[in-house]
């Protein structure tokens, strides 16, 4: 036994900013989708998160390079904004431009989000699978079988959510950095630092009592006027809940894999895991039908938020250093 729990406490805050960022997103990404939730996020993520481990490291990474990239990502922020305020404009015209004799919805923005709300949260009302994805149809569809309705909800609301998490989740690698490397020096003399492992595992361990703790919460007492459920209601509906397991895991090897390549070559450097972006771009508009027939206004700015994101990411790596 040592007297280390300074830095178990350290370790175990950044799971409680995590697992409180990993909330928060699942509210984002159903109001502003998952490409420019993404993009806010992990930008942050890299202007808060890597200036700080920067510092902490004892300036191990090449401040030449690695500041550069942070403004790129900084950029990256500000069209990943006028990606979303672009597309929202894109889908309201679309929504206009659909018949109401033709789909049975009225156009007004109040009396459709009161139709598609009292639609049932599970199985709501069509599938989005029978309109061609990018259309008003698809639109509807989509909002029907939502359990967080987007329609006549401000588009603020959700980038604001995206900024908190973001907030959060540029904390938990600081306080990973500080448990494993105690550069604040809160440990008494003599006493080792906590490996990689061991903090991670107190990191584990907090993050999973605060996501139970926040899930059973929001479930008594939803915002954004969701519907209420139970303990009971959630253990016995098990519809996507091996996506959510599979998503879990994921994200434990990733974070673990973070800190082990932080620790090698400096946490600033290590934040090149935020290329996430990169990826959840393709998915969305690959899978989920995000960006389909959108206008030219908005394919360019999502062109030009993604090639800031490569060049941001390619000199956080470029920038990487040794610890000694």
């Amino acid at each position: 036994m040592q007297d280390n729990w300074p830095s178990v406490l350290f370790a175990m805050a950044g799971g409680v900013v995590l697992s409180i960022g990993n909330l928060s997103t699942q509210y984002s990404l159903a109001l502003v989708g998952l490409s420019v939730t993404e993009v806010i996020t992990s930008s942050i993520i890299v202007v808060i998160g890597t200036t700080m481990n920067y510092f902490l490291d004892d300036k191990i990474n090449r401040a030449d390079i690695l500041f550069p990239g942070v403004g790129c990502f900084l950029i990256a922020v500000c069209l990943g904004s006028f990606v979303h305020a672009s597309n929202t404009a894109d889908n309201k015209e679309k929504l206009k431009s659909l018949s109401t004799e033709a789909t049975g919805f009225s156009m007004d923005k109040e009396t459709l989000t009161n139709d598609v709300r009292e639609s049932d949260v599970e199985n709501g009302s069509g599938s989005a699978e029978k309109a061609r994805a990018g259309t008003a149809g698809f639109l509807i569809e989509l909002e029907n079988r939502r359990s967080i309705k987007v329609f006549g909800k401000s588009t603020i609301i959700g980038l604001a959510i995206a900024f908190f998490a973001g907030i959060c989740f540029s904390l938990f690698s600081p306080a990973f950095n500080l448990a494993t490397n105690d550069q604040w020096h809160t440990l008494k003399k003599g006493v080792p630092h906590l490996s990689v492992y061991t903090a991670f595992f107190y990191f584990s361990v907090s993050c999973f009592v605060v996501g139970i703790i926040l899930n059973i919460i929001f479930l008594y007492h939803p915002i954004l006027n969701l519907p209420k459920s139970s303990l009971k209601a959630y253990l016995s509906d098990w519809n996507g809940r091996g996506w959510a397991f599979l998503a879990g895991f994921l994200c434990g090897f990733g974070n673990g894999l973070q800190f082990i390549g932080g620790e090698a070559a400096g946490y600033a450097a290590a934040d090149a895991v935020q290329a996430l972006p990169l990826v959840s771009t393709f998915w969305g508009i690959l899978i989920f039908g995000e960006y389909r027939r959108s206008s030219r206004k908005t394919y360019i700015l999502l062109v030009s938020m993604l090639f800031m994101f490569v060049v941001a990411v390619g000199l956080l790596m470029a920038s990487s250093g040794h610890r000694k």
